[in-house]
């Protein structure tokens, strides 16, 4: 049973308006409490939200960490689409590396007919690779070379065995960090000027031919020849492949303002 207090000095009708005020005021405490918790509730959930994505970030940087990159990650490189690793220069010093030591006897040598071009190798371990890794090699080698920023739209490239490349030039010539002499025949490619980034399945970024990033990658992004500044392409890149790794996708994209594509 609720007891109410009456004031004896009042009329009925005050005594009932005093309680409707209180009964308003209580209201409006309510109604207070109410948007208090509902702001406590908001900001609990946004602080949960920005502890999750803190935890996320720094797990996938732990596994970044804690990943050993594998020895052909200091060069360009990729997996053609029937499964060959191909690499290639990234600049003089590499370029004389790829050759010199990372070329075995059975490997396939590319490199554009123009000067500025990195030497990209297809690794063979002794299989014979098709028409499509030979393809995508090819366009690898003129993506990343200079023809990137000539405004062509195809590159001639062509490849040869290794033992058609040698430092011996012809007696008085000299030799630069990074070139070497070819003797024989030259079997040429034309490829389109285009690349892609995507990510692979163990979370490492994949540059390269287009064909071979779609087959490798669920997810990827095609590039050609833009105006957009690198660093700024890898942030929307990032976004489109759902990765962090921005340093990654600098290095996959070719040298060069970008331009992302379907």
């Amino acid at each position: 049973m609720v007891r109410v207090a009456i004031d004896i000095r009042k009329t009925v009708e005050e005594n009932a308006a005093h309680y409707f005020e209180q009964g308003k005021k209580a209201k409006r405490k309510l109604a207070g409490i109410d948007a208090a918790l509902e702001r406590f509730r908001t900001e609990l959930a946004l602080l949960d939200s920005k502890r999750q994505q803190a935890l996320e970030q720094a797990a996938h940087q732990t596994a970044k960490t804690a990943r050993k990159k594998e020895w052909y990650e200091k060069f360009h490189w990729f997996l053609s689409s029937e499964g060959f690793l191909c690499i290639g220069g990234r600049d003089a010093t590499t370029n004389d590396i790829v050759v010199k030591k990372r070329t075995d006897k059975n490997d396939l040598v590319f490199h554009t007919e123009s000067p500025g071009s990195p030497f990209f190798i297809v690794k063979t371990q002794g299989k014979q690779p098709g028409d499509a890794t030979i393809a995508e090699a090819a366009q690898a080698t003129a993506s990343y070379s200079r023809q990137w920023k000539s405004g062509r739209a195809t590159a001639d490239v062509y490849w040869i065995l290794p033992e058609q490349v040698s430092k011996q030039a012809p007696t008085g010539e000299s030799i630069g960090r990074g070139a070497f002499m070819i003797y024989g025949k030259r079997n040429y490619h034309y490829p389109r000027i285009e690349s892609a980034v995507g990510l692979l399945p163990d979370g490492r970024v994949m540059g390269g031919p287009v064909t071979a990033v779609k087959k490798n990658c669920a997810e990827y992004v095609k590039v050609i020849p833009g105006d957009d500044k690198t660093a700024a392409a890898a942030k929307k890149i990032a976004k489109k492949i759902h990765t962090e790794d921005i340093d990654a996708i600098v290095a996959a994209l070719p040298a060069g303002g970008v331009r992302l594509t379907t």
